[in-house]
């Protein structure tokens, strides 16, 4: 079987291409990401594939949750998507979607996972430091996990920087143990 981002690719770029050409991005990123949050609810979730709900049914619901974002072309990819029995992979479509709109824009997303609440000061020079190392914009998405003990662990695409207190604690066992 076919991997879910690969069957998932064409959906996003088809969409994406649209949304370019009609210079509205930003709409089609509110439906597939509103589509893709309704989508991976249990209660959507268990619709989905569901003899007794129809395809048509389930689009009309996600359009409606999203506001009629993407107009009637919007609509009428979640038809296509939804008779090619792939709503499942709308979350999947919708990542490769702004990961295609942030290579356009110029913006790369950074997570960081922190062992407290990181200060605003601190938050932007960490975002000029990545700016800086990435030639991009930043949109800085925090989080707390206290299991970190201390330090953070930075993910930007593929790169991960792990700084934690947790990981250099590990480490130094692993090297304590060999």
């Amino acid at each position: 079987m076919a991997d879910r981002a690969t069957i998932a690719r064409p959906y996003a770029r088809a969409a994406f291409a649209h949304a370019q050409a009609h210079t509205d991005l930003p709409g089609w990123s509110k439906l597939l990401g509103s589509a893709a949050a309704v989508a991976t609810d249990s209660r959507v979730a268990r619709l989905i594939g569901n003899p007794h709900v129809t395809g048509d049914e389930l689009v009309e619901m996600l359009v409606e949750i999203a506001g009629g974002a993407g107009g009637a072309e919007g609509r009428n990819f979640l038809r296509a998507v939804a008779q090619n029995r792939r709503l499942a992979l709308l979350p999947v479509i919708a990542s490769q979607f702004e990961t295609l709109r942030a290579e356009v824009e110029n913006v790369i997303d950074v997570e960081i996972v922190a062992a407290r609440e990181i200060a605003a000061p601190q938050q932007k020079r960490l975002a000029e430091a990545l700016k800086c190392r990435f030639g991009r914009e930043v949109r800085l998405h925090t989080r707390i996990d206290e299991s970190l003990i201390g330090g953070a662990i930075v993910r930007a695409g593929d790169l991960v920087i792990d700084g934690s207190l947790k990981d250099r604690l590990a480490r130094l066992a692993s090297a304590l143990t060999n």
